[in-house]
């Protein structure tokens, strides 16, 4: 899976906010830095997947991925858990979800 820069995912999460609006990114107590509004932009995009858009959209949620592995979204509700029932971004979003977490495993264990 593609990987996408803080800046990147500042742009894709701007389309949420009004004009002149500016949503920051945040220092995690581990020090890691996130970019607010993450999960908002995702809701988003799950509404346009479910409306039948695809491209631009599929790439913007897969962008979405790391950020919210980071923050604990997939710990409190699990991949597989997205991909259950009838939601077909939802179920999109689980499956990038659970192709992220399965390569991250895979280069852990080759370390």
């Amino acid at each position: 899976m593609p990987t996408s820069s803080p800046a990147d995912l500042a742009a894709i999460n701007h389309k949420i906010v009004a004009e002149g609006e500016v949503l920051p990114a945040v220092t995690l107590k581990d020090g890691s830095r996130v970019q607010t509004g993450t999960v908002a932009t995702l809701l988003h995009n799950i509404t346009l997947y479910n409306a039948g858009e695809r491209g631009r959209v599929e790439t913007e949620l897969a962008a979405a991925i790391p950020t919210l592995f980071k923050v604990g979204l997939f710990d409190l509700f699990p991949p597989v858990e997205w991909i259950a029932g009838d939601n077909p971004g939802r179920r999109h979003v689980g499956e990038l979800a659970l192709a992220h977490r399965n390569e991250a495993d895979r280069r852990n264990d080759g370390a």
